[in-house]
């Protein structure tokens, strides 16, 4: 059984999920398994709204049609009225990835949620911190800005990579650091995975383009139906909110907080940012290599089997 893990990462919009699609394809022929010793691959998802059913516009969850036959792991696997936190994703998708591995498969692991991939991939321990129910009612009632600013004073390398528009996650974090203090990372003695990191590189520009044909894509698909369609089946409006991005604006719309083009502004303008915190936090990772085209993602993979 290879031990053997390919992360596939990068900012939103970049073509996560198409360069998985096409190496993954590469790697399951008949050539490839002969020159490799391997048996295919399966991909397991590192998306933090994608593991939610009923979230497949809005988060960019791959279709059945654009798998391509090649298996899929952690999609529509919560609710999306309960939390799933990062701790319950890291014990099902290393399950998922063992069981891949003992098929003689190669695992893909494939998102751009930077904390699920290091969960996963350097088997990185999550704090436990019990609810501070006290501390929580205190803490809600001030703004998400508030919150931020005071992570920042107490866990800035927390408040570096953290969503600053997401009250629940802002509130959690302080919560665990007031708990335990400004706790690193912890991984286990040793590493769980032989890993290749390869990471999408676009330019600002490029992405910022992207990201636009994106959103009109999405749009058109009936994005705004499927949010109103989670809202009927019981999801709030808060809790919609918390996704972030898409889910967040879309959610204002409904509520008649903006108008369209605002909200169409509005996830415009803060998926650039969230690109950008991606990248802050991916670019300090100097395992990752980053690609340009295929051809050259192709190579490293070659040459890493």
């Amino acid at each position: 059984m290879t031990n053997r893990l390919i992360v596939i990462l990068g900012p939103t919009a970049s073509g996560k999920t198409e360069l998985s699609i096409k190496l993954a394809l590469r790697l399951s022929s008949g050539q490839a398994e002969k020159r490799f010793g391997i048996n295919g691959v399966e991909i397991v998802s590192a998306d933090s709204r994608q593991m939610y059913k009923g979230m497949d516009i809005g988060s960019g969850k791959i279709t059945k049609k654009e798998m391509a036959r090649i298996p899929h792991h952690l999609l529509d696997v919560a609710s999306p009225k309960k939390r799933f936190s990062v701790a319950q994703y890291q014990k099902l998708a290393l399950a998922a990835i063992k069981k891949i591995q003992k098929k003689n498969k190669i695992p893909f692991l494939v998102g751009g949620s930077g904390f699920y991939i290091q969960a996963v991939a350097d088997g990185v321990l999550i704090p436990k911190a019990k609810p501070d129910w006290k501390l929580r009612k205190k803490l809600e009632k001030q703004s998400a800005e508030e919150l931020f600013e005071e992570l920042k004073k107490i866990d800035p390398r927390r408040a570096k990579n953290i969503d600053r528009y997401n009250k629940r996650r802002l509130v959690r974090a302080i919560e665990i650091t007031k708990k335990l203090g400004t706790v690193p990372p912890l991984s286990l003695p040793c590493p769980c995975f032989d890993v290749l990191f390869l990471g999408i590189k676009k330019d600002k520009n490029e992405l910022k383009k992207l990201i636009e044909k994106r959103l009109l894509k999405r749009l058109k698909a009936g994005m705004i139906q499927e949010v109103k369609k989670l809202h009927k089946s019981g999801v709030s409006f808060k809790r919609l909110e918390e996704f972030g991005l898409e889910y967040r604006y879309i959610a204002q719309y409904l509520q008649k907080k903006i108008d369209y083009q605002e909200m169409i502004d509005k996830i415009q303008k803060e998926s650039e940012k969230f690109a950008k915190r991606q990248m802050t936090w991916f670019k300090k990772d100097k395992r990752i290599k980053w690609v340009k085209t295929y051809k050259k993602a192709e190579e490293l993979t070659k040459n890493f089997l």
